[in-house]
């Protein structure tokens, strides 16, 4: 039986999920629009409602303002369509910020749009990278571990410039499907411990790997998986996804979560959802502080 097939066999309880306030920065989409195609999702022919895309991605902001999250926002720059996507704009563990370097010409400019932001704002360690990485694309923060894609975008060498930097251990994780070029279209962090992924996203090796980490992982179907399911963000009780996972969505109620259903189908025509809006600013607590 394919491994994808969703088979319930927990008798014990669901734990108890508590919701932790998260520091969040987001970039309203005002000059969002697909222009060109670097992703099989993108097709400059077939039209694109940028206001309706505003008014999706005003409804998760307002959603993370309505769960207790703060919510800070980047203003975008024209000809930058997918800046939209903050979460490929660096990745911030213990307020040291990676900055982001992108792989398509197109979107290199967004790199230095997000590190003058973390700038502005305050960040004092902040590292321009050598390698190519596309920041929370395929950067993604599991208690104190960091698991990191690579395959289409993010260049491996990059796990070893993220390790030394943070001073967490990177493990590294080979995408395979080019629908699912970056980490957060294959694979959602649910909490310290938790998470959810689509194993046929990755290699024989990173799938053993997974396994081996995560024995009781959600494990995704492929239909979820092509309806961007694993695109989600989890502040440890509510998890918002697209709506229309909807084997996702009965997982994560069994397991005790609060699955929470959004549609951001004009983001969708560029390759992104829930996740690639949202960058977590993991601000360094009070024990951890550098001297």
């Amino acid at each position: 039986m394919p491994c994808t097939d969703v088979i319930s066999s927990r008798t014990e309880p669901a734990p108890v999920r508590v919701a932790r306030p998260r520091r969040l920065l987001m970039c309203r989409p005002s000059h969002f629009e697909v222009c060109y195609s670097i992703n099989p999702w993108m097709h400059p022919e077939k039209p694109v409602d940028n206001s309706l895309a505003v008014l999706q991605w005003e409804r998760l902001r307002e959603l993370y303002a309505s769960l207790g999250h703060t919510v800070e926002v980047l203003d975008p720059l024209p000809g930058l369509p997918d800046m939209v996507f903050a979460a490929n704009g660096a990745t911030v563990v213990d307020g040291k910020v990676l900055g982001a370097r992108f792989r398509h010409v197109q979107r290199t400019a967004e790199g230095p749009a997000y590190l003058s932001w973390f700038l502005r704002n305050g960040y004092q360690d902040v590292l321009w990278p050598e390698h190519i990485n596309e920041g929370e694309g395929d950067y993604l923060v599991v208690g104190r571990r960091i698991l990191a894609g690579t395959g289409f975008r993010t260049d491996q060498r990059s796990h070893a410039e993220a390790q030394e930097f943070f001073g967490l251990p990177v493990t590294g994780l080979t995408l395979v499907d080019p629908n699912h070029y970056h980490l957060d279209t294959a694979l959602a962090v649910l909490s310290d411990t938790e998470i959810m992924y689509w194993p046929e996203a990755f290699t024989p090796g990173s799938q053993a790997v997974l396994r081996e980490l995560y024995p009781d992982a959600v494990l995704a179907s492929a239909q979820d998986a092509a309806v961007f399911g694993l695109n989600a963000f989890s502040d440890g009780r509510n998890v918002l996804l697209p709506q229309a996972a909807a084997g996702l969505i009965a997982q994560l109620k069994e397991r005790g979560f609060e699955p929470i259903g959004v549609d951001l189908s004009e983001l969708l025509k560029a390759g992104g959802s829930v996740k690639c809006c949202t960058l977590e600013l993991r601000d360094a607590p009070a024990g951890r502080r550098e001297p």
